[in-house]
């Protein structure tokens, strides 16, 4: 029973879920905003299953299935734990999301980690990476060890001198993972202005969430490896091509997340033979779904994403 329940209007999506609960339906997939979220609780009678990714906890009368940051920055985690990594900066924008990601930091289980949050304006961003990475201190050593070279003749002053020649800066920086939880060309300036500061993408882990398979960050020639936690990249890919042989326009990412919503009604249909209330979702064991392996722990979903690299223009599972 489709309705189209708007953006950010409350009576048209009141009025489509009046609509199709006079229809019948005890169980709607939808909205993906949380920001309906006040809304849906005076529907008492009624689930709703979201795909919001802000909050993965059962509220009420509503489930969350989006791709949470909880999961993401779960999975992340394990990857800076696995690659052994011990010195780690999360970034992030000062932006309307913000308190939200503070929140969600604080439940990261690393032992050693700094948060820098930066302002997404690309031309203040570069001078702020500048200094967090201690880039003209590192340029200038790097024209200091020249000069101790330049005026010898000697072969291995010449062979040094030349090796410094091909170096943009000399030292490391003080951590050896990064977290950047960003999108889109935001994501794209701040890989771009950690590149430009001379950090060594050998030494430097570098991570960001998940960015549904976007294309686009191939054009940046002089990112070398990047990782992040997502859903099945072959089941996405399947999904896309099926999507678009049959309605001849590709799809919002996140409708891959309404197919497991309806898996997911359908096994707990058929497990309990009726479904009365939020608390019939809660259930031990795990769901595997277009997306990939989830379960419901302390009723909220929790998603088993892998980790994908992204290099030499193509996505490869870590």
């Amino acid at each position: 029973i489709p309705r189209d329940s708007g953006s950010n209007d409350k009576e048209k999506l009141n009025n489509a879920i009046k609509e199709i609960i006079d229809q019948g339906a005890n169980i709607i997939i939808g909205p993906t905003d949380s920001k309906d979220f006040d809304q849906l609780s005076k529907y008492k009678d009624t689930i709703f299953i979201s795909l919001s990714i802000m909050h993965p906890e059962t509220v009420n009368n509503i489930i969350s299935i989006g791709i949470s940051l909880d999961s993401q920055l779960t999975a992340i985690e394990n990857l800076i734990k696995k690659e052994k990594r011990t010195k780690t900066l999360i970034m992030y924008p000062i932006n309307e999301y913000t308190k939200f990601i503070d929140e969600k930091i604080k439940t990261i289980n690393l032992k050693n980690y700094k948060i820098f949050k930066y302002n997404p304006d690309p031309k203040i961003l570069t001078g702020e990476i500048e200094i967090l990475t201690n880039y003209s201190q590192r340029k200038k050593n790097l024209e200091l060890r020249k000069k101790i070279f330049e005026d010898k003749d000697d072969e291995q002053s010449k062979r040094q001198l030349k090796i410094l020649d091909q170096k943009y800066t000399i030292g490391d920086v003080n951590f050896d993972s990064v977290i950047i939880i960003d999108f889109g060309n935001n994501l794209k300036s701040v890989l771009a202005s950690l590149i430009f500061t001379d950090v060594d993408q050998e030494k430097v882990l570098f991570t960001t969430i998940n960015q549904w398979f976007d294309e686009s960050i191939f054009y940046e020639n002089t990112l070398k490896n990047l990782y992040y936690p997502s859903v099945n990249y072959k089941n996405f890919k399947n999904y896309k091509k099926n999507y678009f042989e049959t309605f001849k326009s590709n799809p919002s990412e996140m409708t891959i997340l309404a197919y497991d919503a309806l898996g997911l009604i359908y096994y707990i249909w058929k497990k309990n033979g009726k479904i009365v209330s939020v608390n019939d979702f809660s259930f031990k064991g795990k769901i595997k779904g277009k997306i990939g392996k989830f379960s419901f722990d302390n009723k909220q979903v929790i998603q088993d994403l892998n980790i994908y690299k992204v290099g030499k223009n193509k996505f490869t599972k870590f």
